[in-house]
């Protein structure tokens, strides 16, 4: 007589199934992973806005789709909560029902927050520059730390103390109240969260995909954050030496950060989502100078660390992955968003484990037979003898056609097995 598993059983065997590919391995079969996103909205016939502002309707949505379609990892949207953003008056984000409509995705405003002449500044004292002057362009709620004296007064100690009342009051003082309340909002995010996952493991699904600290490529972190990318890409022809001596302390900061997280929590995982780096952005030689050797030292550092990055490898990569068959076999994730699947297998299959390999627009517009066909060929290919985990592009479902999503969730437990 056959008895159902218990989710404590599920959870273990789903948490195995992506240990085993994560490291190269052959599971008993390909594992799912669903980014499903603001997909949730959609399925719940309620708008973006109020899936990321109501988190007790969100998580009810959550562990719906993950029952209905038992995949072995989901997550919703990522950022999920705007109330620390909206709080700061962040100037890089725009939310649904905040500045843009309520059905209207997260959506990122790049901006030029660093001049090129201030690169020196950067250099000689990145934290100060940061809090005294890159903060209050970038957060409306931070303008008052224009108004901090400088950083380094502090060496002073005790003789500088009698100063510090200034701090507390006027413009300064109501950014110091804003930045406390942001990082409350941010706490009360964490113990939700730890809670969440509480709920999910009870139902059999082990810790998301992206579970630990999110940093980047020090050459996007200079672009999405600082210079922008009209900036970025003067800096490659104008001011290189500098673009390079910037990128060091940038995978000093991400590194000691990402490093700290995992030590502080447990966690065994980093997500690194990529920009500037895929094909059409800079020439190979520039790749290889000016993105390449900072990414590769994070990554390898990381994994040195026992830390797993995932990295989402944002475009078309095809003509970078030799570069990518450097890394430590068997340490690293790549995930993939426009690349040829059945290449990136070709090239880096012997490298790492693979993420990806369902294009969102088959989600959104078929036909079903087409989605079964692809979903064959792509576990049958790129998950021979493992090291594979079946995943949309983008990591994003929303427009996707549920029913197409449950052929895609079905036809790959069907042919992703080994």
């Amino acid at each position: 007589m056959n008895m159902a598993k218990t989710p404590e059983i599920l959870g273990e065997e789903r948490a195995r199934r992506i240990s085993d590919a994560m490291q190269l391995k052959q599971p008993d079969r390909v594992p799912l992973i669903m980014s499903i996103g603001y997909l949730l909205a959609e399925m719940g016939g309620i708008s973006k806005q109020e899936l990321l502002e109501d988190p007790d309707k969100a998580q009810q949505l959550l562990e719906k789709a993950a029952l209905d379609f038992q995949p072995d990892s989901i997550h919703g949207p990522v950022p999920s909560d705007p109330t620390p953003f909206l709080i700061l008056g962040d100037r890089m984000t725009v939310w649904p029902g905040h500045g843009a409509d309520p059905n209207t995705q997260f959506q990122f405003v790049e901006s030029e927050f660093m001049g090129a002449e201030e690169y020196d500044a950067f250099l000689e004292d990145p934290t100060d520059w940061v809090i005294r002057t890159y903060l209050p362009r970038a957060f409306a709620a931070l303008d008052g730390f224009a108004l901090m004296p400088p950083l380094s007064l502090f060496v002073f100690g005790s003789y500088y103390l009698g100063s510090i009342g200034g701090l507390t009051s006027g413009a300064l003082g109501e950014s110091f109240k804003a930045f406390a309340r942001a990082a409350q909002a941010v706490a009360d995010n964490i113990e939700r969260m730890i809670q969440n996952h509480q709920r999910m493991t009870t139902l059999g699904f082990p810790d998301s995909f992206l579970e630990g600290p999110t940093i980047t490529a020090p050459f996007d972190a200079m672009s999405d954050a600082l210079r922008g990318m009209r900036g970025i890409m003067l800096d490659i022809r104008r001011r290189p030496e500098k673009l390079l001596a910037a990128q060091d302390k940038m995978a000093r900061v991400e590194l000691e950060y990402a490093i700290d997280f995992c030590k502080a929590t447990g966690a065994t995982r980093a997500f690194l989502p990529l920009h500037r780096g895929s094909d059409g952005f800079m020439s190979l030689e520039q790749f290889e100078t000016l993105y390449w050797k900072h990414l590769k030292h994070v990554l390898v550092t990381l994994v040195e660390n026992d830390i797993t990055p995932i990295v989402f490898y944002e475009g078309c990569w095809d003509q970078r992955l030799e570069y990518l068959a450097e890394l430590p076999k068997g340490k690293t994730v790549g995930w993939f968003q426009a690349s040829d699947i059945f290449k990136v297998k070709e090239v880096v299959g012997d490298t790492m484990c693979i993420v990806g390999g369902m294009p969102n627009s088959l989600l959104a517009a078929g036909p079903a037979e087409h989605v079964r066909a692809h979903t064959k060929r792509v576990c049958e290919t790129v998950g021979k003898n493992g090291g594979f985990m079946m995943c949309t592009g983008v990591g994003e479902l929303a427009g996707s056609d549920p029913e197409l999503v449950k052929v895609w969730v079905d036809a790959t437990k069907e042919y992703g097995t080994y």
